[in-house]
């Protein structure tokens, strides 16, 4: 209870319904509304107030949507309550002119062992598929001082673990001016006694130098697993989609990482049926992420935004195709993660456990691989050596050892 609101679960009746919006995609634009208009189905007289990026990028499309009440841009996020009590229709700011991140002061917590730090906003690469900058800002990077504090109290609390995220985390620093980079705030966090795994979002491949790695080997907490987002595996594709490297740039940040980390785990993103992606252009794309070898990919089918330079383009790509491409990158998606996981069986692994079911215990190992054991509650937010015995859909299973 704060400020006399009790926060209740969504699917409770409330007064005022929040709903924070997103707008990667088509279909994340979907079920924003889809949501939007099942809150107001609970409680036709209570308050809907739609914040986030859909919010700052369709206040038009909103504005016709009869159950929202009010609307908030991103940079009004932090004053939800204050708007309320204020009762405005519609308070969108121009994101664009956001010269400061906005601490907004809560951690997400996404579970007992893990904490989620967000340590950036904003965008400034413009890749030609996507309408996060315009939706989210330019970049701005949170102080290093109120990041450490933040963890800190969280390290007292017990939590062990925290990924470090944003918009562009690789970005970090780069509004100040004064030289300080994601690799000075890593190391901040490395000193802070309590945590013992810092795991990385998702990072823009070109970060990862042999200066970068240099420093980053020598941070005993940081986790081998690196979410590096690729889009394709074919230059000419990559070009239209404005990624500022080439195939033979990405492979070599990919042998890089896995000299300095021999258990590294390479996950990333890929885009099939963008706009005038031809057969051989998506053959190209399937032999490099065959010769890479991911541990894990997320496949995505293009999905045409309106207001990028990518929803002008010719040759779209018919929906049939896109799917026959996504299945057949999904199947070798499938083949890799195996793979690389059977590498385990018969082997020693050291896992933080986070939580029991009600045949196991499981957890994940530092470069974020599921492990289950036998039933132990009194194992969870404990790091342990376990001895693998199995693969079984996709988790590994084991003893303590």
């Amino acid at each position: 209870m704060e400020n006399n609101y009790e926060i209740v679960d969504f699917d409770d009746f409330a007064d005022i319904y929040i709903i924070n919006t997103c707008t990667v995609t088509n279909m994340s634009d979907k079920k924003s509304r889809q949501i939007i208009r099942r809150a107001k189905h609970k409680n036709k007289n209570a308050i809907l107030v739609v914040v986030g990026c859909y919010a700052q990028i369709a206040k038009e499309k909103l504005e016709k949507i009869k159950e929202i009440d009010m609307v908030l841009g991103n940079n009004e996020k932090g004053n939800i309550v204050e708007c309320v009590e204020n009762y405005s229709k519609m308070l969108i700011t121009d994101v664009m002119n956001q010269k400061e991140f906005v601490e907004f002061g809560s951690t997400t917590y996404t579970d007992k062992t893990r904490a989620v730090i967000k340590v950036q906003d904003g965008c400034d690469r413009f890749c030609s598929y996507c309408v996060i900058p315009y939706a989210r800002g330019r970049v701005r990077s949170r102080k290093i001082k109120n990041v450490v504090e933040e963890i800190s109290c969280i390290a007292k609390n017990g939590i062990k673990e925290v990924v470090i995220t944003g918009i562009h985390i690789a970005s970090f620093g780069k509004d100040f001016k004064d030289g300080t980079s994601l690799i000075d705030l890593l190391e901040e966090i490395n000193k802070i006694e309590g945590i013992e795994r810092i795991r990385l979002g998702s990072i823009e491949p070109t970060i990862i130098t042999k200066e970068f790695l240099e420093r980053l080997t020598k941070l005993e907490k940081i986790c081998d697993h690196f979410h590096l987002s690729l889009q394709s595996g074919c230059d000419e594709t990559l070009k239209r989609m404005n990624r500022k490297y080439t195939t033979l740039e990405f492979e070599n940040i990919v042998n890089l990482l896995r000299n300095a980390y021999p258990e590294v785990a390479l996950t990333t993103d890929i885009i099939v049926g963008f706009p005038g992606e031809t057969e051989e252009e998506f053959n190209k794309t399937y032999e490099f992420l065959s010769k890479i070898k991911f541990m894990k990919m997320h496949i995505f089918k293009y999905s045409k935004r309106d207001g990028t330079k990518a929803a002008l383009m010719e040759n779209q790509i018919d929906g049939n195709i896109k799917e026959e491409r996504s299945n057949m990158l999904i199947e070798l998606s499938d083949k890799n993660e195996k793979e690389f996981m059977e590498k385990y069986i018969g082997k020693n692994t050291k896992v933080l456990f986070e939580q029991s079911n009600k045949d196991y215990t499981e957890g994940h190992t530092k470069n974020y691989i599921l492990v289950k054991v036998p039933k132990n509650s009194d194992l969870e937010n404990q790091i342990e050596n376990v001895k693998v015995l199995k693969l079984n859909e996709l988790a590994l299973e084991g003893e303590i050892n």
